[in-house]
């Protein structure tokens, strides 16, 4: 049994941290909140069942597990809404193409190399 929960927890433990990279990492808001909804709720969901599951059965469980449907049905509703208010909000999507005016002037140029 021990095994299992180290493994779950560690599962958890993983995923909360490739979250928390990409939302520093990636280069705009979509990106970022994409990131941290998919991961975020697969490692706060590993580390809930698998204390739940280590708890055995008791009131806590029922808690823990209460709580994991909670953050599976809230978590990406609400990074859903809030991309999308941020679309229609006019925040326009990344893209790695520069605008025609910064590659005329040459602006934006990272290195020319020698």
């Amino acid at each position: 049994m021990s095994v299992v929960v180290w493994i779950g927890l560690l599962g958890g433990a993983f995923f909360l941290l490739v979250s928390s990279i990409g939302v520093i990492r990636l280069p705009d808001f979509y990106s970022r909140s994409h990131a941290s909804a998919k991961s975020e709720t697969l490692g706060a969901m590993l580390v809930l069942g698998t204390l739940a599951l280590y708890n055995g059965l008791e009131l806590n469980s029922v808690k823990l597990l209460l709580v994991l449907v909670l953050v599976a049905l809230t978590s990406p509703t609400g990074i859903h809404a809030l991309a999308r208010a941020a679309l229609r909000s006019g925040l326009e999507i990344w893209t790695a193409r520069r605008p025609r005016e910064a590659v005329r002037t040459g602006e934006g140029r990272e290195c020319s190399g020698s």
